[in-house]
């Protein structure tokens, strides 16, 4: 079957896919019924509307699944949607491990996807948490009070940037492995640069 809607980049991904190629299939077909235009971003297949993204399918190795960007916002009638960790904040999963369940939950699957249209088509946003709501770790705070700079420069970066330094400095379960973690991302925070830049 072919498609004119059809992404010849998501036709090289399938093409590549060892692991869940009939399920990914499968999602494709059922994405594509739902009029929604396929996309390939971050290496996934990505399904738009109006230049929205509405939904992404990735695999893992125990499951496949289709990603709801703000899937937070969905109702969930059916008690499906997954919060991948706790920091994921707007996405949502519906995680499948075969072909067989798919076609099973088609019919859910598209009232998921239509409802995640309504979402965009309505303009709704998911409230992200505001960083003060994440809590500072001792570590990072005492950096702040021994060097004001530190702070400044901390604040000046974008809440994304912000957040995932919050995160990464959070992680470690030891003090000690935590003030490391400070002390080694200093001069990335007072040259204005994110974790990953």
């Amino acid at each position: 079957m072919t498609n004119s809607k059809m992404n010849p980049k998501v036709d090289a991904f399938l093409s590549r896919a060892t692991q869940w190629y009939e399920e990914y299939e499968k999602l494709r077909n059922i994405v594509l019924d739902c009029e929604l235009t396929e996309e390939f971003k971050w290496m996934h297949p990505c399904y738009t509307f109006q230049n929205k993204n509405i939904v992404l399918i990735h695999g893992f190795k125990e499951y496949c699944a289709l990603l709801f960007h703000k899937g937070a916002l969905l109702q969930d009638a059916n008690g499906i949607l997954i919060q991948q960790t706790e920091n994921v904040q707007a996405a949502r999963q519906i995680r499948f491990t075969d072909v067989q369940e798919i076609v099973e939950m088609e019919t859910i699957v598209k009232a998921y996807i239509y409802e995640a249209i309504e979402v965009e088509k309505v303009g709704l946003e998911v409230n992200f948490k505001k960083n003060t709501e994440f809590n500072i770790p001792e570590e990072f705070q005492n950096k702040f009070d021994e060097m004001p700079a530190l702070k400044t420069a901390f604040e000046a970066l974008t809440p994304g940037r912000q957040r995932a330094y919050i995160l990464y400095f959070s992680e470690p379960k030891q003090s000690k492995t935590r003030e490391s973690r400070v002390e080694k991302c200093m001069q990335q925070i007072l040259g204005g640069k994110g974790l990953n830049d």
